[in-house]
């Protein structure tokens, strides 16, 4: 077998563990089998690169803005679909060779999602052919961070830089935006950190009002504690998807939480995005009172009820409905 095929036909490739044949059709908390581009472009965001958005998701996060790639393929969203990791590896290069690449400067392929831990073996393929073209390709990784440790080493042995985006950082809270716990996240974090700090990038966190608001401190006391030196981007929640009525994030929350980290220890820190977006708050649920002790937890967990989760605290690695999820079909009012 070749390591794509040993990966997905009992995949442990992320912390849940699903253990499914994805070759055969079984579907775990990803839903995806074979690996699947959602697209690909030049893209400005920092690091400028050509990038490669893999579609499905081992999380289904309430506020993804990339809801219509990382929810593939229960949202039925349109797709580029399975390209050979050969001729993926001569476009990357050849894009990235372009004049258009030079003056953006764009100098690494990228990938990101959706989570591309999920397709980990043909990244690994495409990135190995791409180096066969051209040896000293940068590549850059985005993840959410919920990998195993070995695919984390995996990770790191063909990276030149990673973006890693951190949710939140109490349990109840990022099981209730996200469907997962979160210490695989912290403890990837802390690897990255420590053993990889010379490949990272930036730590990503996306601030909800009145959702994660309570974890930003708790958070940048964790990451100062590892070292001062990590660069922290802030981005600014705007409303998005099952959250999709919520209120952004406003400037003064933004500021806040740079002064936080740098009250914390931390000494690269940023903030970026639209901010004073207006927005309205859904109904706290009574059935999740009992559930989730935090305020940010509760609110988040009454979205996901609103939409239909059914699991509570959110666990989408052991909840029956999976095959069937209403959290990853939803569809935002404003796309219809």
């Amino acid at each position: 077998m070749t390591d794509l095929e040993t990966d997905l036909t009992k995949c442990t490739l992320c912390e849940h563990k699903c253990k499914v044949n994805r070759l055969a059709g079984e579907a775990g908390v990803c839903r995806i089998g074979i690996p699947i581009v959602a697209s690909r472009t030049l893209h400005r965001a920092p690091p400028e690169s050509y990038t490669i958005f893999t579609a499905g998701c081992n999380f289904k996060c309430l506020n993804c803005q990339n809801w219509s790639i990382s929810q593939f393929p229960d949202n039925r969203m349109a797709v580029d679909g399975y390209v050979d990791a050969e001729t993926l590896a001569r476009e990357c290069i050849h894009k990235l060779d372009s004049y258009t690449a030079r003056m953006m400067g764009a100098d690494r392929i990228f990938f990101s999602g959706g989570e591309p831990t999920i397709h980990l073996p043909f990244i690994e393929r495409v990135v190995a052919e791409a180096r066969k073209l051209k040896p000293a390709c940068k590549v850059n990784f985005d993840t959410n961070g919920f990998m195993t440790q070995e695919s984390l080493e995996r990770v790191l042995a063909f990276t030149t830089s990673i973006t890693f985006d951190i949710k939140a950082f109490y349990d109840e809270t990022h099981r209730a935006i996200t469907g997962a716990p979160v210490e695989p996240v912290l403890r990837n974090a802390r690897i990255v950190a420590e053993e990889a700090k010379d490949r990272l990038w930036e730590f990503r966190i996306t601030v909800i009002p009145q959702v994660n608001e309570e974890d930003i401190g708790p958070l940048c006391h964790f990451l100062a504690e590892i070292s001062p030196d990590p660069s922290v981007c802030f981005l600014a929640f705007r409303p998005n998807y099952i959250m999709e009525e919520h209120p952004g994030a406003t400037m003064e929350l933004m500021q806040r939480c740079v002064d936080f980290a740098k009250e914390a220890g931390l000494r690269n820190v940023t903030w970026s995005g639209v901010t004073d977006l207006p927005g309205t708050t859904c109904s706290l649920r009574p059935e999740v009172e009992k559930t989730y002790e935090r305020s940010g937890a509760r609110m988040a967990a009454s979205y996901a009820l609103t939409s239909g989760c059914p699991t509570h605290l959110r666990d989408c690695g052991a909840c029956p409905c999976n095959n069937r999820c209403p959290v990853k079909a939803y569809i935002p009012k404003a796309c219809y």
